[in-house]
Protein backbone atom coordinates (compact mmCIF):
# COMPACT_ATOMS: atom_id res chain seq x y z
CA UNK A 1 0.00 0.00 0.00
CA UNK A 2 1.43 3.41 -0.77
CA UNK A 3 2.26 5.88 2.24
CA UNK A 4 -0.01 8.61 3.29
CA UNK A 5 0.55 11.69 1.90
CA UNK A 6 -2.53 14.02 3.05
CA UNK A 7 -4.87 13.44 5.27
CA UNK A 8 -7.56 16.23 6.69
CA UNK A 9 -9.26 15.13 9.97
CA UNK A 10 -12.28 16.57 11.94
CA UNK A 11 -12.77 19.46 9.91
CA UNK A 12 -15.27 22.25 10.90
CA UNK A 13 -16.25 25.32 8.94
CA UNK A 14 -18.61 28.04 9.88
CA UNK A 15 -19.74 31.16 8.07
CA UNK A 16 -22.60 33.39 9.25
CA UNK A 17 -25.78 30.98 9.86
CA UNK A 18 -24.10 28.20 8.16
CA UNK A 19 -22.27 25.41 9.37
CA UNK A 20 -20.45 24.81 5.93
CA UNK A 21 -18.06 21.81 7.09
CA UNK A 22 -19.56 19.53 9.97
CA UNK A 23 -16.06 16.77 10.72
CA UNK A 24 -15.17 16.59 6.95
CA UNK A 25 -12.57 14.32 6.67
CA UNK A 26 -10.48 13.02 3.48
CA UNK A 27 -6.95 11.23 2.93
CA UNK A 28 -4.92 10.43 -0.28
CA UNK A 29 -2.13 8.08 -0.48
CA UNK A 30 1.35 8.70 -3.44
CA UNK A 31 0.37 7.64 -6.61
CA UNK A 32 -3.31 7.59 -5.79
CA UNK A 33 -6.49 9.08 -7.76
CA UNK A 34 -8.78 9.71 -5.02
CA UNK A 35 -12.37 10.97 -6.39
CA UNK A 36 -14.43 13.28 -4.60
CA UNK A 37 -18.51 13.66 -4.68
CA UNK A 38 -21.33 14.68 -3.33
CA UNK A 39 -24.23 17.07 -4.69
CA UNK A 40 -24.31 20.69 -5.21
CA UNK A 41 -23.37 22.34 -1.77
CA UNK A 42 -21.91 19.42 0.10
CA UNK A 43 -19.02 21.02 1.06
CA UNK A 44 -16.26 19.50 -1.67
CA UNK A 45 -14.98 23.17 -2.51
CA UNK A 46 -15.24 24.52 0.98
CA UNK A 47 -12.70 21.58 1.99
CA UNK A 48 -10.68 22.24 -0.38
CA UNK A 49 -10.26 26.15 -0.08
CA UNK A 50 -9.92 24.93 3.55
CA UNK A 51 -6.65 22.79 2.77
CA UNK A 52 -5.06 25.26 0.27
CA UNK A 53 -5.74 28.44 2.42
CA UNK A 54 -8.90 30.32 1.02
CA UNK A 55 -10.16 29.89 3.81
CA UNK A 56 -9.40 29.40 7.47
CA UNK A 57 -10.52 26.13 9.20
CA UNK A 58 -12.25 26.37 12.63
CA UNK A 59 -10.67 23.42 14.14
CA UNK A 60 -9.46 19.95 13.06
CA UNK A 61 -6.26 18.73 11.82
CA UNK A 62 -4.52 18.85 8.37
CA UNK A 63 -1.38 16.23 8.06
CA UNK A 64 0.91 16.56 5.16
CA UNK A 65 3.44 14.13 4.78
CA UNK A 66 3.36 13.23 8.58
CA UNK A 67 3.22 16.91 9.21
CA UNK A 68 0.85 19.24 10.30
CA UNK A 69 0.19 22.14 8.20
CA UNK A 70 -1.61 24.98 8.60
CA UNK A 71 -2.03 27.41 5.40
CA UNK A 72 -2.83 30.93 4.88
CA UNK A 73 -2.90 31.53 1.37
CA UNK A 74 -3.03 28.98 -1.79
CA UNK A 75 0.62 30.58 -2.45
CA UNK A 76 1.97 29.26 0.72
CA UNK A 77 0.27 25.47 -0.27
CA UNK A 78 1.53 25.76 -3.57
CA UNK A 79 4.93 26.49 -1.96
CA UNK A 80 4.50 24.15 0.35
CA UNK A 81 3.49 21.26 -3.05
CA UNK A 82 -0.29 21.79 -3.19
CA UNK A 83 -1.56 22.48 -6.18
CA UNK A 84 -4.89 22.98 -7.70
CA UNK A 85 -6.26 23.01 -11.42
CA UNK A 86 -9.60 25.27 -11.06
CA UNK A 87 -12.56 24.05 -13.73
CA UNK A 88 -11.85 27.91 -14.87
CA UNK A 89 -8.45 27.90 -15.81
CA UNK A 90 -6.24 30.44 -15.05
CA UNK A 91 -4.41 30.69 -18.01
CA UNK A 92 -3.70 33.94 -19.63
CA UNK A 93 -4.30 32.94 -23.50
CA UNK A 94 -2.36 35.97 -25.33
CA UNK A 95 0.65 35.25 -23.80
CA UNK A 96 2.36 31.44 -24.55
CA UNK A 97 2.32 27.95 -23.29
CA UNK A 98 6.17 29.29 -22.11
CA UNK A 99 5.48 32.33 -20.61
CA UNK A 100 2.23 30.97 -18.85
CA UNK A 101 4.35 28.78 -17.12
CA UNK A 102 7.00 30.79 -16.09
CA UNK A 103 4.70 34.02 -15.04
CA UNK A 104 6.26 35.86 -12.38
CA UNK A 105 9.10 33.84 -12.18
CA UNK A 106 10.49 33.96 -15.89
CA UNK A 107 14.74 33.16 -16.31
CA UNK A 108 16.19 36.22 -17.22
CA UNK A 109 20.02 37.28 -18.42
CA UNK A 110 21.14 40.44 -17.07
CA UNK A 111 17.49 42.89 -16.89
CA UNK A 112 16.53 40.79 -19.84
CA UNK A 113 13.65 38.25 -19.95
CA UNK A 114 15.19 35.17 -20.86
CA UNK A 115 12.43 33.34 -23.28
CA UNK A 116 14.87 31.56 -25.16
CA UNK A 117 15.79 30.02 -21.70
CA UNK A 118 12.19 29.52 -20.93
CA UNK A 119 10.89 27.76 -24.11
CA UNK A 120 13.99 25.46 -23.93
CA UNK A 121 12.71 24.97 -19.83
CA UNK A 122 9.15 24.68 -20.90
CA UNK A 123 10.15 22.13 -24.16
CA UNK A 124 12.02 19.74 -21.73
CA UNK A 125 9.01 19.79 -19.19
CA UNK A 126 6.41 18.79 -21.74
CA UNK A 127 8.82 15.91 -23.06
CA UNK A 128 9.02 14.17 -19.52
CA UNK A 129 5.75 14.74 -18.96
CA UNK A 130 5.03 12.90 -22.17
CA UNK A 131 3.39 16.17 -24.02
CA UNK A 132 3.43 17.28 -27.21
CA UNK A 133 2.54 20.73 -26.67
CA UNK A 134 5.07 23.57 -28.21
CA UNK A 135 5.79 25.88 -25.63
CA UNK A 136 6.15 28.80 -28.70
CA UNK A 137 2.38 28.22 -28.98
CA UNK A 138 -0.37 31.06 -27.79
CA UNK A 139 -2.40 29.49 -25.33
CA UNK A 140 -5.52 30.32 -26.42
CA UNK A 141 -4.83 27.86 -29.89
CA UNK A 142 -5.05 25.00 -27.92
CA UNK A 143 -7.85 22.32 -27.16
CA UNK A 144 -9.11 23.09 -23.76
CA UNK A 145 -7.90 19.69 -23.23
CA UNK A 146 -4.34 20.68 -23.72
CA UNK A 147 -4.83 24.05 -21.85
CA UNK A 148 -5.60 21.96 -18.66
CA UNK A 149 -2.34 19.84 -19.28
CA UNK A 150 -0.57 23.37 -19.38
CA UNK A 151 -1.65 23.95 -15.90
CA UNK A 152 -0.83 20.58 -14.70
CA UNK A 153 2.63 21.29 -16.10
CA UNK A 154 2.51 24.82 -14.57
CA UNK A 155 1.59 23.00 -11.33
CA UNK A 156 4.24 20.29 -11.66
CA UNK A 157 7.01 23.16 -11.73
CA UNK A 158 5.99 24.30 -8.41
CA UNK A 159 7.04 20.17 -7.33
CA UNK A 160 3.51 20.02 -6.41
CA UNK A 161 3.07 16.25 -5.05
CA UNK A 162 -0.65 16.97 -4.21
CA UNK A 163 -2.92 17.91 -7.37
CA UNK A 164 -6.70 18.69 -6.67
CA UNK A 165 -8.56 18.71 -10.02
CA UNK A 166 -12.08 20.33 -10.00
CA UNK A 167 -13.97 19.35 -12.84
CA UNK A 168 -11.30 18.78 -15.20
CA UNK A 169 -13.50 17.17 -17.84
CA UNK A 170 -16.76 18.92 -17.41
CA UNK A 171 -15.78 21.14 -20.96
CA UNK A 172 -14.14 18.16 -22.72
CA UNK A 173 -14.62 15.57 -25.59
CA UNK A 174 -14.67 12.09 -25.38
CA UNK A 175 -11.40 12.03 -26.94
CA UNK A 176 -10.35 15.15 -25.01
CA UNK A 177 -11.19 13.22 -21.79
CA UNK A 178 -8.87 9.83 -23.03
CA UNK A 179 -6.05 12.22 -23.40
CA UNK A 180 -6.60 13.96 -20.12
CA UNK A 181 -7.07 10.31 -18.31
CA UNK A 182 -3.76 8.95 -19.78
CA UNK A 183 -2.03 11.98 -18.53
CA UNK A 184 -3.47 11.41 -15.54
CA UNK A 185 -2.58 7.90 -14.95
CA UNK A 186 1.31 9.07 -15.74
CA UNK A 187 0.99 11.47 -13.00
CA UNK A 188 -0.41 8.55 -10.71
CA UNK A 189 3.06 6.75 -11.81
CA UNK A 190 5.38 8.98 -11.03
CA UNK A 191 3.56 9.09 -7.63
CA UNK A 192 1.62 12.21 -7.67
CA UNK A 193 -1.86 12.32 -5.48
CA UNK A 194 -4.48 13.13 -7.55
CA UNK A 195 -7.29 14.42 -5.69
CA UNK A 196 -10.61 14.42 -8.66
CA UNK A 197 -13.67 16.62 -7.92
CA UNK A 198 -16.52 15.00 -10.40
CA UNK A 199 -20.15 14.65 -10.70
CA UNK A 200 -19.77 12.62 -13.96
CA UNK A 201 -19.87 8.94 -11.77
CA UNK A 202 -19.48 7.22 -15.17
CA UNK A 203 -15.79 8.19 -15.35
CA UNK A 204 -14.63 7.23 -11.94
CA UNK A 205 -14.16 3.41 -12.49
CA UNK A 206 -11.85 4.27 -15.31
CA UNK A 207 -9.83 7.20 -13.36
CA UNK A 208 -10.33 6.56 -9.49
CA UNK A 209 -8.77 3.92 -6.99
CA UNK A 210 -11.22 5.39 -3.86
CA UNK A 211 -14.25 7.71 -3.88
CA UNK A 212 -14.93 9.77 -0.91
CA UNK A 213 -18.71 11.58 -1.19
CA UNK A 214 -19.85 14.21 1.47
CA UNK A 215 -23.51 15.41 1.75
CA UNK A 216 -24.36 18.65 3.72
CA UNK A 217 -20.84 19.51 4.60
CA UNK A 218 -19.82 15.83 6.25
CA UNK A 219 -17.96 13.39 5.46
CA UNK A 220 -20.24 10.34 4.32
CA UNK A 221 -17.97 7.14 3.66
CA UNK A 222 -14.43 6.32 1.55
CA UNK A 223 -14.95 3.21 -0.70
CA UNK A 224 -12.91 1.41 -2.99
CA UNK A 225 -13.78 2.24 -6.60
CA UNK A 226 -13.76 -1.46 -7.61
CA UNK A 227 -16.36 -2.19 -4.95
CA UNK A 228 -19.04 -0.23 -5.08
CA UNK A 229 -21.80 0.62 -7.92
CA UNK A 230 -23.06 4.27 -9.07
CA UNK A 231 -26.23 3.38 -7.57
CA UNK A 232 -24.89 3.41 -4.22
CA UNK A 233 -22.74 6.17 -4.46
CA UNK A 234 -25.97 8.05 -5.41
CA UNK A 235 -28.00 6.85 -2.47
CA UNK A 236 -25.09 7.87 -0.45
CA UNK A 237 -24.34 11.52 -1.91
CA UNK A 238 -28.64 12.22 -1.25
CA UNK A 239 -29.67 9.92 1.55
CA UNK A 240 -30.16 12.71 3.87
CA UNK A 241 -32.89 13.08 6.54
CA UNK A 242 -35.26 15.61 4.65
CA UNK A 243 -37.15 18.11 7.32
CA UNK A 244 -40.22 19.10 5.30
CA UNK A 245 -41.95 16.25 4.10
CA UNK A 246 -41.76 15.70 0.40
CA UNK A 247 -44.98 17.17 -2.01
CA UNK A 248 -47.22 13.67 -2.53
CA UNK A 249 -49.32 15.20 -5.23
CA UNK A 250 -50.09 18.46 -7.17
CA UNK A 251 -52.10 21.19 -5.61
CA UNK A 252 -52.99 22.51 -9.14
CA UNK A 253 -56.12 21.88 -10.13
CA UNK A 254 -56.09 20.02 -13.93
CA UNK A 255 -58.27 22.60 -15.53
CA UNK A 256 -55.59 25.40 -14.91
CA UNK A 257 -54.94 27.25 -17.43
CA UNK A 258 -51.65 27.51 -19.37
CA UNK A 259 -49.38 30.76 -18.94
CA UNK A 260 -46.13 30.23 -20.64
CA UNK A 261 -45.13 27.95 -23.24
CA UNK A 262 -41.35 27.42 -24.03
CA UNK A 263 -40.85 25.62 -27.57
CA UNK A 264 -36.97 24.64 -28.49
CA UNK A 265 -35.54 27.71 -26.53
CA UNK A 266 -31.96 28.24 -27.95
CA UNK A 267 -29.12 30.55 -26.23
CA UNK A 268 -26.04 30.16 -24.22
CA UNK A 269 -25.89 26.58 -22.90
CA UNK A 270 -29.44 26.46 -23.88
CA UNK A 271 -30.35 23.79 -25.93
CA UNK A 272 -34.15 22.80 -27.75
CA UNK A 273 -35.86 23.44 -24.27
CA UNK A 274 -39.50 23.06 -24.07
CA UNK A 275 -41.88 23.40 -21.05
CA UNK A 276 -45.20 24.82 -20.11
CA UNK A 277 -46.14 26.21 -17.03
CA UNK A 278 -50.02 26.88 -15.53
CA UNK A 279 -51.40 29.22 -13.35
CA UNK A 280 -50.78 28.44 -9.91
CA UNK A 281 -48.09 25.52 -10.32
CA UNK A 282 -44.75 25.53 -8.88
CA UNK A 283 -42.29 24.17 -11.32
CA UNK A 284 -39.11 22.79 -10.03
CA UNK A 285 -35.85 22.90 -12.38
CA UNK A 286 -33.25 20.83 -10.81
CA UNK A 287 -29.78 20.06 -12.10
CA UNK A 288 -26.12 19.78 -11.40
CA UNK A 289 -24.24 23.27 -11.88
CA UNK A 290 -23.71 24.43 -15.51
CA UNK A 291 -26.25 22.09 -16.27
CA UNK A 292 -28.36 24.95 -17.99
CA UNK A 293 -30.80 25.90 -15.60
CA UNK A 294 -30.00 29.62 -14.81
CA UNK A 295 -29.12 29.94 -18.53
CA UNK A 296 -32.43 28.91 -19.74
CA UNK A 297 -34.08 31.62 -17.13
CA UNK A 298 -31.94 34.35 -17.87
CA UNK A 299 -32.88 33.98 -21.45
CA UNK A 300 -36.56 33.84 -20.90
CA UNK A 301 -36.44 36.67 -19.11
CA UNK A 302 -34.30 38.60 -21.72
CA UNK A 303 -31.10 38.95 -19.61
CA UNK A 304 -29.21 36.54 -22.24
CA UNK A 305 -29.87 36.68 -25.95
CA UNK A 306 -32.22 34.02 -27.57
CA UNK A 307 -30.54 32.04 -31.22
CA UNK A 308 -33.75 30.30 -31.30
CA UNK A 309 -37.35 28.96 -30.30
CA UNK A 310 -40.82 30.93 -29.37
CA UNK A 311 -42.05 31.81 -26.34
CA UNK A 312 -45.73 31.96 -25.93
CA UNK A 313 -46.85 34.15 -23.14
CA UNK A 314 -51.00 33.89 -22.09
CA UNK A 315 -51.87 32.77 -25.19
CA UNK A 316 -49.94 34.77 -27.69
CA UNK A 317 -46.05 34.68 -28.90
CA UNK A 318 -43.98 37.18 -27.60
CA UNK A 319 -40.57 38.41 -28.56
CA UNK A 320 -38.25 38.92 -25.02
CA UNK A 321 -35.00 41.25 -25.61
CA UNK A 322 -34.49 42.59 -22.71
CA UNK A 323 -35.18 42.28 -18.99
CA UNK A 324 -37.49 45.38 -19.51
CA UNK A 325 -39.71 43.24 -21.82
CA UNK A 326 -40.04 40.27 -19.67
CA UNK A 327 -41.23 42.64 -16.69
CA UNK A 328 -43.48 44.80 -19.39
CA UNK A 329 -45.66 40.74 -20.25
CA UNK A 330 -45.40 39.66 -16.36
CA UNK A 331 -42.14 37.81 -15.65
CA UNK A 332 -40.23 38.72 -12.55
CA UNK A 333 -36.70 37.14 -12.11
CA UNK A 334 -35.28 36.75 -8.65
CA UNK A 335 -31.56 35.92 -8.97
CA UNK A 336 -29.70 33.52 -6.48
CA UNK A 337 -26.63 36.22 -5.79
CA UNK A 338 -28.98 38.62 -4.22
CA UNK A 339 -26.82 40.94 -3.10
CA UNK A 340 -25.13 41.98 -6.71
CA UNK A 341 -28.01 41.29 -8.50
CA UNK A 342 -30.90 41.81 -6.44
CA UNK A 343 -30.51 44.12 -3.96
CA UNK A 344 -28.87 47.49 -2.85
CA UNK A 345 -27.77 46.57 0.81
CA UNK A 346 -27.11 50.10 1.54
CA UNK A 347 -30.73 51.31 1.00
CA UNK A 348 -33.33 50.87 3.11
CA UNK A 349 -36.14 48.57 3.09
CA UNK A 350 -38.42 50.62 1.40
CA UNK A 351 -35.57 52.10 -1.32
CA UNK A 352 -35.30 48.58 -2.24
CA UNK A 353 -38.94 47.53 -2.42
CA UNK A 354 -40.10 49.70 -4.52
CA UNK A 355 -37.25 51.14 -6.74
CA UNK A 356 -38.01 49.00 -9.79
CA UNK A 357 -41.95 50.56 -9.43
CA UNK A 358 -40.88 53.99 -8.60
CA UNK A 359 -42.89 55.68 -11.62
CA UNK A 360 -46.11 54.58 -9.92
CA UNK A 361 -45.26 56.49 -7.12
CA UNK A 362 -43.99 59.21 -8.56
CA UNK A 363 -45.77 63.21 -9.29
CA UNK A 364 -44.15 65.74 -12.02
CA UNK A 365 -41.07 66.35 -9.08
CA UNK A 366 -41.59 64.40 -6.34
CA UNK A 367 -41.85 60.42 -5.06
CA UNK A 368 -45.02 60.25 -2.92
CA UNK A 369 -43.24 58.79 0.01
CA UNK A 370 -46.61 58.02 1.68
CA UNK A 371 -47.55 55.51 -0.83
CA UNK A 372 -44.11 53.97 -0.84
CA UNK A 373 -44.55 53.69 2.88
CA UNK A 374 -48.37 52.11 2.79
CA UNK A 375 -46.66 49.31 -0.12
CA UNK A 376 -43.76 48.53 1.96
CA UNK A 377 -45.49 47.82 5.17
CA UNK A 378 -48.26 45.63 3.74
CA UNK A 379 -45.03 43.72 2.31
CA UNK A 380 -43.39 43.44 5.43
CA UNK A 381 -46.79 42.06 7.03
CA UNK A 382 -47.80 39.92 4.08
CA UNK A 383 -44.20 38.27 3.85
CA UNK A 384 -43.28 38.55 7.91
CA UNK A 385 -40.38 40.28 6.66
CA UNK A 386 -38.74 40.79 10.54
CA UNK A 387 -37.58 44.96 10.27
CA UNK A 388 -37.78 47.32 13.00
CA UNK A 389 -39.37 50.07 10.42
CA UNK A 390 -39.78 50.18 6.42
CA UNK A 391 -36.38 52.76 6.65
CA UNK A 392 -34.19 49.66 8.29
CA UNK A 393 -31.05 49.32 5.87
CA UNK A 394 -31.33 45.90 4.33
CA UNK A 395 -27.33 45.27 5.01
CA UNK A 396 -28.75 44.77 8.70
CA UNK A 397 -31.27 42.23 7.87
CA UNK A 398 -30.76 38.68 8.14
CA UNK A 399 -30.26 36.53 5.10
CA UNK A 400 -33.77 35.24 5.16
CA UNK A 401 -35.32 38.85 5.10
CA UNK A 402 -32.84 39.82 2.45
CA UNK A 403 -34.76 36.82 0.78
CA UNK A 404 -37.99 38.38 1.62
CA UNK A 405 -37.09 42.19 0.04
CA UNK A 406 -35.91 40.48 -3.03
CA UNK A 407 -39.51 38.83 -3.44
CA UNK A 408 -41.67 42.14 -1.93
CA UNK A 409 -39.27 44.04 -5.20
CA UNK A 410 -40.27 41.44 -7.56
CA UNK A 411 -43.86 41.63 -6.55
CA UNK A 412 -44.38 45.52 -6.91
CA UNK A 413 -44.05 44.48 -10.46
CA UNK A 414 -47.11 42.21 -10.23
CA UNK A 415 -45.95 39.52 -12.33
CA UNK A 416 -47.87 36.84 -13.33
CA UNK A 417 -44.77 34.28 -13.83
CA UNK A 418 -41.53 34.34 -10.72
CA UNK A 419 -38.54 32.89 -11.25
CA UNK A 420 -36.70 31.93 -8.24
CA UNK A 421 -32.94 31.00 -8.62
CA UNK A 422 -31.75 29.18 -5.77
CA UNK A 423 -34.12 30.93 -3.11
CA UNK A 424 -32.94 29.88 -0.10
CA UNK A 425 -28.90 29.57 -0.75
CA UNK A 426 -26.77 31.34 1.70
CA UNK A 427 -30.50 31.51 4.07
CA UNK A 428 -30.35 30.79 7.88
CA UNK A 429 -31.71 26.84 8.27
CA UNK A 430 -34.53 28.62 10.61
CA UNK A 431 -35.41 30.83 7.22
CA UNK A 432 -36.17 28.23 4.88
CA UNK A 433 -39.81 27.16 5.55
CA UNK A 434 -41.00 30.89 5.73
CA UNK A 435 -39.14 31.49 2.44
CA UNK A 436 -40.93 27.59 0.95
CA UNK A 437 -44.26 29.09 2.53
CA UNK A 438 -43.87 32.50 0.35
CA UNK A 439 -43.49 30.38 -3.01
CA UNK A 440 -46.67 28.40 -1.84
CA UNK A 441 -49.12 31.25 -0.83
CA UNK A 442 -47.69 32.93 -4.28
CA UNK A 443 -49.13 30.05 -6.39
CA UNK A 444 -52.02 29.70 -4.44
CA UNK A 445 -52.71 33.16 -5.13
CA UNK A 446 -52.89 32.33 -8.68
CA UNK A 447 -48.83 33.13 -9.67
CA UNK A 448 -47.03 30.75 -12.21
CA UNK A 449 -44.05 30.17 -10.23
CA UNK A 450 -40.71 28.32 -11.06
CA UNK A 451 -37.71 27.42 -8.81
CA UNK A 452 -34.25 26.34 -9.41
CA UNK A 453 -32.75 24.62 -6.73
CA UNK A 454 -29.79 22.45 -6.09
CA UNK A 455 -31.24 21.11 -3.03
CA UNK A 456 -32.97 18.49 -3.38
CA UNK A 457 -35.36 18.02 -0.66
CA UNK A 458 -36.54 21.91 -1.51
CA UNK A 459 -36.93 20.76 -5.12
CA UNK A 460 -39.12 18.11 -3.17
CA UNK A 461 -40.94 19.86 -0.63
CA UNK A 462 -42.64 22.77 -3.02
CA UNK A 463 -42.55 21.66 -6.47
CA UNK A 464 -46.09 20.40 -8.22
CA UNK A 465 -43.52 19.47 -11.01
CA UNK A 466 -39.99 18.31 -12.01
CA UNK A 467 -37.92 18.97 -14.68
CA UNK A 468 -34.40 17.64 -14.53
CA UNK A 469 -31.90 19.09 -16.54
CA UNK A 470 -28.40 18.14 -17.95
CA UNK A 471 -25.87 19.47 -20.97
CA UNK A 472 -28.17 22.54 -21.23
CA UNK A 473 -31.20 20.53 -22.19
CA UNK A 474 -34.44 18.98 -20.12
CA UNK A 475 -33.65 15.02 -20.17
CA UNK A 476 -36.38 14.54 -17.85
CA UNK A 477 -39.70 15.39 -16.46
CA UNK A 478 -41.63 14.16 -13.42
CA UNK A 479 -44.49 14.44 -11.11
CA UNK A 480 -44.58 15.11 -7.23
CA UNK A 481 -45.80 11.82 -6.61
CA UNK A 482 -43.26 10.23 -8.80
CA UNK A 483 -40.03 12.26 -8.02
CA UNK A 484 -37.71 10.87 -5.61
CA UNK A 485 -33.79 12.09 -4.69
CA UNK A 486 -32.32 9.11 -6.23
CA UNK A 487 -34.45 9.64 -9.57
CA UNK A 488 -33.73 13.21 -9.64
CA UNK A 489 -30.00 12.24 -9.05
CA UNK A 490 -29.94 9.66 -11.90
CA UNK A 491 -31.05 12.20 -14.19
CA UNK A 492 -28.80 14.43 -13.64
CA UNK A 493 -25.68 12.78 -13.76
CA UNK A 494 -26.39 9.54 -16.14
Amino acid sequence: MSELLLSMEGIQKYFPGVHALDDARLELRSGEVHALVGENGAGKSTLMKVLTGIYKRDSGIILYKGKEVDFSSPKEAQAAGIGIIHQELNLMPHLTVAENIYIGREPTKGLLLDKKKANKDARELMKSLGLDIDPTVEVRKLSVAKQQMVEIAKAITYDSEVLIMDEPSAALTDREIHELFRFIRDLKGRGHGIIYISHRLDELPEISDRITVMRDGQYVDTVETGKVTKEQIISMMVGRVIYETPKQKSSVPPDAPVILEVGNLQGYNVKNVSFSLRRGEILGFAGLVGAGRTETMRALFGADPIFGGKIVFDGREVTIGSPQDAVGIGIGYLSEDRKALGLMVGLSVRDNSVMSTLDRFSGKLFVNDKKTEEVTRDFIEKLSIKAHSTKQLVKLLSGGNQQKVVVAKSLAQDPSVIIFDEPTRGVDVSAIPQIHQTIRDLAAQGKAVMVISSYLPEILAISDRILVARGGRVVEEMSAVDANAEKIMYAAIH
